[in-house]
């Protein structure tokens, strides 16, 4: 193991978002270091596991955690890593490797629309952001660009630029019902990043149908990449580097960042600035794990914000039997969606949300429903056939406010390193639950318009998690209810900035990992422009829209 590491930028987390980061400080000719806890894996070791593996299903099952690094995993039984304390379980799942969660994403990158950045002052929940849509713009596009993004153009979100390619092919499925639900519904293709064509080196997507758990060609963006491309640009890696410890002088600034490597040998590595950007739950663990005299309560802390506002989209949804073949499973498993709810007065008293149609093929889960059943021979073809030509499936994404009662604490349970496992606390509130009780409506709707018999409704009062985790760390204007300020600055350390979805100050209806991107190209510019005493361009003073 290296002695002596040290970097101007030291870059905890190698996922898409500190990976990109990365990038963009080495081009500018930083000296960068990226600490990640878990190993270096190929995309080849990848798909290999997904193809041996016994649970197509379970889309952790070619991620399995390293003792050193572990994560949460739930199948075929629960590891106990995350710690719930309730209410609500929140069964968070994310990987701990080189690239990070986005090896196993749907490649969905939503923009925000721009009330969802004012949400306080215009419905009375919530909190604003301390900058408004078009601040944000450009870094969406740049992030874009980077990553290779289609959609639609009538998401709610102003763009200044076109999309840098034009949508995946769309799949029978979802012509039938953009056909079929028009013109009561607007069924559009969802932003993703994902090739349509030939982009960036990389081939178009040839609709395997297993971008998640793992794209086995790369026309899907992931955080492998983003790595890949910081290590072009010139910023270095250090892999099984599991950071336990930010170390702070006098003056409250990071002086170091102290790791385990895989024999629990400690290592110590200093730099000018440091950046964690683990993610929405190892980020504050990290935080809270450096305590100190100065800071007892870890560190960025000094008033208990860190780890409050947990966040994450939960989801009901309805699956039923449409009156015609539509063949779900080929092309991406999530190709598109209904907006319509994503914003409005509503928001005053009920959570805003999308509508995302499914396009996993039914295979899998019916045969083995099957067999759980006792069925075989002809009427177990006779059945298997119609479920995976008929069977049709939607969900809603919930958005969920800030509440400082939702957390990420530290366990008294520790891990295979010693360390203590994050501890959840966490409850679905009324507010997004009456955002549920208004999509039944829609569920009913869309079956009605597909000729749709044998309605499921997933069981009342349980709601799924689209692992979409934020707000641990949010980013605010006022230290006494946020960790960071809007460039990602702890409010109590000078050199110590936070990137991740956890300093997203609230969830809107999109999922995370294109808002955290954005938020952190744009906080690379600024300390870009902090080095060279220039400032960053600002948008006009963000106000609230009607």
């Amino acid at each position: 193991m290296p002695q002596d590491l040290s970097a101007d930028f030291v870059i905890v987390g190698s996922g898409i978002i500190g990976a990109l980061l990365a990038r963009k400080l080495a081009l500018a000719g930083a000296s960068v270091l990226m600490l990640e806890a878990g190993p270096l894996v190929t995309r080849a070791e990848l798909v290999a596991r997904f193809r041996n593996s016994p649970r197509r299903s379970d889309w952790m099952s070619p991620y399995p955690p390293s003792p050193w690094a572990p994560h949460p995993v739930y199948q075929p039984e629960d590891n106990g890593y995350m710690v719930h304390a309730g209410p609500y379980p929140y069964k968070a799942e994310y990987i701990r490797q080189v690239g990070g969660t986005t090896w196993h994403w749907a490649a969905q990158a939503w923009r925000n629309v721009p009330n969802d950045f004012h949400i306080h002052s215009l419905y009375g929940v919530g909190v604003d952001w301390p900058f408004g849509y078009d601040e944000l713009e450009p870094y969406y596009q740049e992030a874009e660009e980077i990553m290779g993004v289609s959609g639609a153009p009538n998401t709610g979100s102003p763009r200044s630029k076109p999309f840098p390619m034009e949508p995946v092919a769309e799949v029978w499925a979802m012509r039938r019902l953009r056909e079929r639900l028009a013109p009561e519904y607007d069924v559009v293709g969802n932003t993703t990043a994902r090739n349509s064509r030939s982009y960036d080196g990389r081939p178009p997507c040839c609709g395997n149908n297993s971008c998640q758990p793992i794209c086995p060609i790369d026309a899907q963006y992931h955080g492998g990449l983003s790595v890949d491309a910081a290590l072009a640009a010139g910023a270095r890696l250090q892999a099984n580097a599991n950071v336990f410890k930010l170390e702070h002088d006098a003056a409250a600034r990071i002086t170091a960042a102290h790791y385990y490597d895989p024999d629990k040998v400690a290592h110590r590595v200093t730099g000018k600035t440091f950046i964690v950007a683990a993610n929405g739950v190892e980020s504050p663990r990290l935080l809270l794990l450096s305590q100190s005299d100065k800071f007892p309560r870890g560190i960025a802390n000094s008033r208990d914000m860190v780890g409050r506002h947990l966040m994450d989209h939960p989801s009901t949804s309805l699956t039923f039997d449409a009156d015609e073949d539509v063949w779900l499973g080929r092309g991406p498993q999530s190709p598109n969606s209904i907006n319509t709810m994503r914003d409005g007065a509503f928001r005053s008293g009920h959570a805003a949300y999308r509508l995302d149609f499914t396009n996993i093929s039914r295979v899998d889960v019916t045969t083995r429903a099957l067999i759980d059943e006792g069925v075989y021979g002809p009427e177990f073809e006779r059945r298997l056939r119609y479920s995976a030509a008929r069977e049709m499936n939607v969900k809603n994404v919930l958005e969920v406010l800030p509440r400082p009662e939702h957390r990420i604490a530290l366990s008294d349970q520790k891990d295979a390193m010693g360390l203590p496992k994050p501890q959840t606390h966490y409850s679905i509130d009324d507010y997004t639950r009456a955002g549920h009780v208004r999509s039944q409506q829609d569920f009913k709707r869309i079956a009605e318009l597909m000729g749709g018999t044998n309605l499921r409704f997933s069981k009342d009062g349980d709601f799924a998690n689209n692992q979409h985790i934020c707000g641990t760390v949010s980013m605010g204007t006022d230290p006494a209810v946020s960790v960071c300020d809007e460039w990602g600055r702890a409010h109590d350390h000078e050199n110590l900035y936070l990137a991740g979805t956890g300093v997203l100050p609230t969830s809107s209806t999109c999922n995370s990992t294109q808002n955290g991107i954005a938020v952190a190209l744009r906080s690379a510019q600024h300390l870009l422009a902090q080095q060279t005493g220039q400032p960053v361009p600002r948008a006009a003073a963000p106000s609230a829209r009607s």
